[in-house]
């Protein structure tokens, strides 16, 4: 795909806006963001790929939900333990620069995973108890972490290339996108794992980093100048993303919810799978998760089309209620369509809630420190996720699990839960799901949420560099 270069007077309108200390898209933005949003699409698929086939390669070979609610804790600890240092990469350099530093650091982990898993014998890489495993399973999730690097640089170039009456839009846009790549990916690693194995999946996964690597050479972005915040130039700076969070009366809040959020999705991230495939075989669950991802396209389609309405934070907060409706209630019964409906529906509810913060941030705080506003959010709306999944795997693998298989189990809920293999699973999620309804709709009632919602209302079409 190639890349129009931007012309002179596009870079020329660029530098007397950022001297006048604003970040105004060019009328060529749109078309780059769309070149930047297909090549960042297409590196979400290659290391979701890998990491979405190392869970399933794991717990077929183990059946251990516990090993997955470590992966799963673990990538998100990663996050969280490197994302504001991710948001200072994004503010201090050239987007183009981190996409492409991103892209090649993860290239060289999938290279060593690929080698560790061609000279160590599967059995000892399948140990749980050896060193083996736990080095490749953390390659391969370094990997993966740093393409965080661009999701952050993604979210700045919708402030830097697209109007702020249409960033709402774009970001369902985004949300779209990535639903198709989680279409993809939760396929193809099944049907790679089933049918390949883990090396194989692996020969894939890093042929295909090399072709995204290859294509992000030939883009470029219209940033003539870097944006950067005055007076914190220096990489001990990293306070600079709390002060900016801390200028806008309710946008803590916002993340603080977020983060409170992010506890009952950690439940997702440990039990989803190992649910899924206890009622179906690999290769099944792996297009079941890629029919059910038509939902995020279906969800992210309609944020692009029409919106977030007049207040964002309000719509998340309802939709949040929403999720946890589902949660409650799509593992009542171990029925497979009732399980399949409602992870399709929940999905199509996601791109609309992370929009939602996105679109604010992008509106109340200066494009200058957006970088490290948004890398602080991921630090720390992503270290609730591990909290939970590391709690949560092995409650569930050693108490609740096998308290719902004992006869107590079943005659004290199986009224409400009924009968099957994964009723321990259920209620988990059921009281997931209660949780995040009470937190929903208690958070309407906030006062951060009736400032937040004046500061959004109220803050101007760009947003002034400080």
């Amino acid at each position: 795909m190639s890349q129009e270069d931007p012309s002179s007077a596009d870079i020329e309108t660029t530098d007397r806006q950022q001297a006048a200390g604003t970040a105004v898209p060019s009328k060529s933005g749109h078309r780059t963001f769309l070149h930047v949003l297909v090549n960042t699409a297409l590196a979400n698929v290659v290391t979701s790929f890998l990491w979405f086939a190392l869970t399933f390669w794991v717990y077929l070979e183990t059946r251990s939900v516990l090993a997955t609610g470590l992966i799963g804790g673990t990538y998100m600890l990663l996050v969280a333990f490197f994302g504001l240092f991710f948001g200072v990469l994004v503010d201090r350099y050239r987007k183009h620069a981190v996409m492409v530093g991103s892209t090649l650091f993860t290239v060289a982990c999938f290279a060593v995973a690929g080698t560790m898993f061609l000279l160590v014998p599967e059995s000892e890489m399948l140990s749980l108890s050896g060193i083996w495993f736990w080095l490749f399973a953390l390659v391969v999730l370094i990997g993966a972490v740093v393409e965080q690097l661009r999701n952050i640089a993604l979210s700045t170039t919708v402030t830097l290339l697209v109007p702020a009456e249409r960033r709402a839009n774009a970001n369902g846009l985004v949300g779209t996108v990535q639903g198709l790549a989680f279409m993809i990916t939760s396929v193809f690693s099944g049907l790679a794992i089933g049918f390949l194995g883990m090396g194989g999946t692996i020969i894939i996964s890093l042929s295909a980093c090399l072709v995204v690597l290859a294509h992000l050479l030939f883009l470029r972005i219209p940033e003539p100048k870097i944006v950067r915040a005055a007076e914190r130039e220096s990489f001990a700076e990293l306070r600079a993303g709390i002060s900016a969070v801390r200028a806008t009366q309710g946008l803590f809040a916002l993340i603080l919810f977020t983060t409170f959020n992010n506890l009952t999705g950690g439940v997702f991230m440990a039990l989803m799978d190992p649910y899924g495939l206890t009622i179906f075989p690999v290769e099944i669950w792996g297009v079941v998760l890629g029919v059910t991802a038509t939902g995020f396209l279906i969800g992210g389609g309609l944020v692009a089309k029409f919106g977030l309405g007049k207040n964002p934070i309000r719509t998340m907060l309802i939709l949040v209620a929403c999720t946890g409706v589902l949660g409650a209630s799509f593992t009542i019964r171990e029925w497979w369509w009732l399980y399949a409906v409602g992870i399709w529906v929940y999905m199509m509810l996601i791109p609309a809630v992370e929009a939602a913060e996105q679109t604010v941030i992008q509106k109340v705080v200066p494009y200058a420190v957006q970088g490290r506003v948004f890398g602080f959010a991921m630090t720390f709306e992503a270290a609730a996720a591990p909290i939970t999944a590391f709690m949560i795997a092995p409650l569930a693998e050693f108490w609740i699990i096998p308290y719902m298989d004992s006869e107590p189990g079943k005659q004290g809920w199986g009224w409400l839960l009924g009968e099957g293999d994964a009723r321990g699973i259920a209620l988990v999620f059921l009281v997931s799901g209660i949780a995040s309804i009470v937190l929903g709709l208690a958070a309407l009632a906030t006062r951060s949420y009736r400032r937040l919602s004046v500061a959004y209302a109220t803050a101007p079409e760009s947003a002034p560099q400080q």
